[in-house]
């Protein structure tokens, strides 16, 4: 198979009889070069298909102007408003951002950034994978002295800019309806609480029990991975009690919709056999039957942060000494899954 030469700066300069070096400034739009010879040069540039080395002129200048950004999944509304918010801010100062998902995969967290790394990024913005524990990989970020800001999930061992919501308030918030609703046997399918911010949302769950009087029933404390099959099997494990839950409360507005699957397939009546919430204000939470109950996490203010404490770095000379932690308040969206009893 033939392979077609890149066009190179030589390239161009050969064709104009002209040094590589006026090449390039022309290219650069250096004020030394004539309007005449910088318009022949964009010409030739053109006619050759000439894609500049972006690489390279990173390696030269020691900016890129890119920014690279790992999510754990794209096909998720919050990720997908967070990225688009995020490059929104960005392109403006005229960055562009380099999309990589871990699929909560560890390994894939660590070859993204290495890639990354590798592309000369100005900056790394990153919400961590499920499997992630080992932090050695964020570790070799902060060493290169690249700027590093994390989202919805992270880890306050790195010490790093985080923008996210007030999880366990989330928590706090959301069993504190289900008790409005005369609910009293509350489970909760979680995510891992190796992880931070599911951390944070059991603890919120846990004593929020505590102040209302409810027993912690270990079985109906459930760490997943909140995707739909995990919702499905973790609804049915509850399904299968002796005594079963009265309530629902699923970190993860996926898993969410597994559990009502299930409880639609079983004729369950939500709420009031059993009410139902999820979290992530997903779009879907509003056009199901019935409709779920979610926390809205304000993914475009959280994308438009990440991208301004990036930018900050831009505006000095050496990493920030102080640091932005940026937490906001979620709104319980209230719907059918657990609207009040009749």
């Amino acid at each position: 198979m033939n392979h077609k030469k890149k066009t190179t700066i030589k390239d161009i300069a050969n064709v104009l009889n002209i040094s590589p070096a006026a090449v390039s400034k022309a290219l650069h739009d250096d004020s030394r070069i004539s309007a005449k010879t910088k318009k022949a040069v964009r010409q030739v540039a053109k006619n050759l298909n000439y894609q500049p080395n972006h690489l390279a002129s990173a390696l030269r200048s020691g900016k890129s102007h890119l920014v690279g950004v790992i999510v754990p999944r794209t096909n998720s509304n919050f990720f997908s408003s967070v990225i688009e918010n995020m490059e929104a801010v960005l392109n403006k100062e005229g960055y562009n951002i380099i999309i990589t998902q871990s699929n909560e995969s560890y390994k894939k967290e660590c070859d993204s950034i290495d890639t990354l790394l590798f592309t000369q990024v100005d900056g790394i913005i990153a919400s961590m994978a499920n499997e992630t524990v080992n932090l050695k990989h964020y570790e070799k970020i902060k060493s290169k002295g690249i700027p590093l800001i994390l989202f919805d999930r992270g880890e306050n061992d790195l010490n790093v800019d985080y923008i996210g919501i007030n999880d366990y308030h989330s928590s706090h918030m959301i069993v504190e309806h289900l008790v409005k609703q005369g609910c009293k046997r509350i489970a909760h399918i979680a995510g891992f609480k190796r992880t931070r911010i599911f951390n944070n949302r059991i603890r919120g769950y846990v004593d929020a029990l505590k102040k209302h009087d409810l027993p912690l029933d270990e079985e109906l404390l459930i760490e997943s991975n909140l995707t739909i099959k995990d919702g499905r099997a973790k609804m049915t494990q509850l399904l299968e009690l002796p005594k079963r839950p009265d309530a629902v409360y699923v970190a993860g507005d996926y898993a969410a919709l597994g559990a009502l699957q299930v409880l639609n397939e079983q004729n369950i009546n939500m709420p009031n056999d059993i009410a139902l919430v999820g979290f992530g204000n997903e779009p879907f939470t509003s056009m199901v039957t019935p409709s779920i109950t979610s926390i809205e996490q304000h993914s475009a203010e959280i994308g438009k942060q990440a991208a301004k404490t990036f930018l900050e770095y831009t505006k000095k000379k050496s990493i920030k000494q102080q640091l932005n932690k940026i937490i906001l308040d979620a709104e319980l969206v209230i719907r059918e899954s657990s609207s009040l009893k009749k």
